[in-house]
């Protein structure tokens, strides 16, 4: 069995919700249910919040959480983790897969975590995500919903990602099956531990400047990523699956609880 650090990456600088890792859902914060969710579908893993900022330490402190202060100024919830993971594993012998699980994905199943793990132990991926059908024109033409250029056949629900773009990819040039082969990614991801070195050590790439996206690094230096494409993410379908705006912390409180 693979040793494996469960990293929770958060930090109080928000634009739309400032603070968003301390505020309270039915009294708890923001961050303990989803570090309570994470240890329960994790018992015998280390699980531990990397935080940007002293304020959230205090506070999980208060639940007996294992944490890691890194630096506020970091770039991406990946530096982060991978600030942690240097820290809680400065030799890289105890570490073989990180798991980045998102400090404000309450409403996020942290099982698809062990379905992406046993991915990365069955293939030879540096990194595997998580994928969604796109079932709109919206998301279609949303900038924000990263789509995922997959070439997976009828039967197969993961495979190699060869593409990250805010643009539609593939072109669908005949309109054929208009959605079936579109992609969104969702921001779940478990790394080989020398995966997650690695990509934190090499330069901004080319594409990745062009596109605003982090994964671009990876393949642009020959790294692999594959895509698990599942119809849900969510553990309450009604609920936000994360929370990034007042009105989904007032949505959220209606579904959870102590």
């Amino acid at each position: 069995m693979s040793r494996t650090a469960v990293l929770i990456p958060t930090r109080l600088k928000s634009t739309r919700l400032p603070n968003k890792p301390l505020a309270i859902i039915n009294g708890k914060p923001l961050i303990q249910h989803v570090y309570e969710h994470a240890v329960a579908v994790h018992p015998k893993e280390d699980v531990y919040i990397a935080a940007g900022d002293k304020e959230i330490i205090e506070v999980a402190e208060k639940f007996s959480a294992k944490c890691i202060l890194t630096d506020p100024s970091l770039p991406s919830g990946t530096d982060r983790i991978a600030a942690a993971l240097k820290e809680i594993d400065p030799q890289s012998t105890k570490y073989d897969i990180a798991i980045s699980f998102q400090g404000d994905g309450i409403n996020v199943d942290p099982k698809l975590n062990l379905i992406l793990a046993d991915i990365l132990e069955k293939t030879k991926a540096d990194i595997v995500t998580v994928g969604m059908k796109i079932t709109t024109d919206e998301e279609m033409n949303d900038p924000t919903h990263v789509k995922i250029a997959m070439g997976l056949k009828d039967n197969e629900n993961f495979g190699r990602a060869l593409y990250f773009s805010r643009s539609l990819v593939p072109f669908n040039r005949d309109n054929v099956e208009k959605y079936h082969f579109a992609y969104w990614h969702i921001g779940i991801y478990v790394y080989r531990a020398t995966a997650l070195r690695k990509i934190v050590s090499l330069p901004v790439g080319v594409l990745e400047n062009i596109e605003k996206l982090e994964q671009l690094r990876a393949l642009e230096n020959g790294m692999s990523i594959y895509a698990l494409i599942v119809p849900s993410v969510k553990l309450i379908e009604e609920a936000p699956a994360d929370i990034n705006t007042p009105q989904e912390l007032a949505d959220a409180q209606k579904y959870f609880t102590l």
